[in-house]
C-alpha cells in the first residue's frame, strides 16, 4: 500500500498517548468526532475541532518532493480540542481545567518530538481559546494545532 500522508498514524500515536496518560484520568479520549454514552465533562479530541455544526476538518498537509528518487516531506496540522464542561458557571476553574488538558499534549510533545516515529518532528503549533456560558454550564474549549513534518 502506499502511503499518501503521515496524518492518520501521528492521529493514532497522539490518540494512544491521551488514553494512556495518567493525568488525564476521567478524560474523554476520542480520535475524530464519536458518538458515545460516556457523561465525560472533559474531552480530548484529535482531529476534530469539538463544534457539531462545524466543518469536521481533522488536519491539513503539504508535501514536496525530497531530493531524487520517490520519497517525499510532509508537513502537516492536525486539529485538536481540548473541552471543559461544568455544572455551575466557574469559567475560571473551566479554563484551568483546559489549560490543564492541553497541557498534557504539549508535554508529549516535549518529552518525545517524534511521538515514537520515525522520521517525524512535532511540536505545538496554533491555539485559540473559546469560553462559553450555556444552560448547563461554563464551557471552554481550547482548539490547538499539533504540527510537524515527516517524510513519506
Amino acid at each position: 500500500m502506499i502511503v499518501m500522508s503521515r496524518v492518520p498514524e501521528v492521529i493514532e500515536a497522539l490518540v494512544a498517548l491521551g488514553n494512556a496518560d495518567a493525568e488525564l484520568s476521567g478524560v474523554a479520549v476520542a480520535d475524530g468526532p464519536e458518538v458515545s454514552d460516556t457523561q465525560a465533562q472533559d474531552w480530548l479530541i484529535f482531529g476534530f475541532d469539538g463544534d457539531p455544526s462545524g466543518d469536521f476538518q481533522a488536519a491539513q498537509s503539504v508535501s514536496n518532493g525530497a531530493g531524487l528518487g520517490t520519497r517525499r516531506e510532509e508537513e502537516f496540522e492536525i486539529t485538536a480540542a481540548a473541552i471543559a464542561n461544568r455544572g455551575d458557571t466557574d469559567a475560571v476553574a473551566a479554563r484551568d481545567r483546559v489549560i490543564e488538558i492541553a497541557s498534557r499534549v504539549a508535554q508529549w510533545l516535549q518529552t518525545d518530538p517524534t511521538l515514537g516515529l520515525a522520521e517525524l518532528q512535532a511540536g505545538p503549533g496554533a491555539m485559540r481559546l473559546i469560553q462559553n456560558q450555556t444552560e448547563d454550564g461554563a464551557q471552554v474549549v481550547l482548539l490547538m494545532t499539533v504540527s510537524g513534518r515527516g517524510f513519506i
